[in-house]
C-alpha cells in the first residue's frame, strides 16, 4: 500500500501556479468572448471585452505575486497584504473603469459582463482542478510507499 504525500519546495509559490493557470484559461476563453461581443456590439464591444479580459488576468496575477512576496516574509503580512491587496486592486479597477468610461469606443454592457463573468467564470474553471487539500491548493499529492517519506 502507498501512502499519498506532499512535497513542497518553498521557492514554488502555489497562488502563483494558480494565476498562471487561470491566465492560461483566460486565454482560451477570451476569443469566444470577443466573437460574442463583436456580434452584439461591433468593433467597439470587442475592443471593450478585451480590455475587460485583460483587467482580470491582471487582477489575478497581481494577487499572485501580492500573496506571494509577503507569504514568503511572514503570516501577519500576508493577512495585511490580502486585506489591502484586495483593497488596492479594487481601486485599480474601479479607476481603470472611470479612465475609459467616456471613451468613444467603450461599451459599457460588454465591458461591465465581461469583467463579472469572467472573474467569478476563471475561478470556478480553476476549483475543477485545484486540489480538494486546503493545505496546499494547486499541488498534486504524489504516491510513495509508507518507509519512503522525506521532509
Amino acid at each position: 500500500m502507498t501512502a499519498l504525500t506532499t512535497r513542497f519546495d518553498p521557492s514554488s509559490a502555489p497562488e502563483q501556479q494558480v494565476a498562471n493557470h487561470i491566465a492560461t484559461r483566460a486565454a482560451y476563453l477570451a476569443p469566444v468572448l470577443l466573437v460574442i461581443a463583436g456580434i452584439g456590439w461591433g468593433l467597439d464591444g470587442v475592443a471593450s471585452t478585451s480590455v475587460a479580459v485583460g483587467l482580470v488576468v491582471v487582477n489575478f496575477l497581481l494577487a499572485a505575486a501580492i500573496l506571494t512576496y509577503a507569504g514568503r516574509i511572514s503570516i501577519a503580512l500576508l493577512m495585511a497584504a490580502t486585506m489591502f491587496g484586495y483593497i488596492l486592486r479594487l481601486g485599480v479597477l474601479a479607476g481603470a473603469v472611470l479612465a475609459l468610461r467616456n471613451q468613444p469606443w467603450m461599451e459599457m454592457l460588454p465591458f461591465g459582463l465581461t469583467l463579472i463573468v469572467t472573474h467569478l467564470g476563471l475561478l470556478l474553471w480553476e476549483t475543477k482542478y485545484v486540489s480538494a487539500s486546503l493545505a496546499y491548493p494547486g499541488l498534486k499529492p504524489t504516491a510513495t510507499s509508507p518507509g519512503s517519506i522525506k521532509e
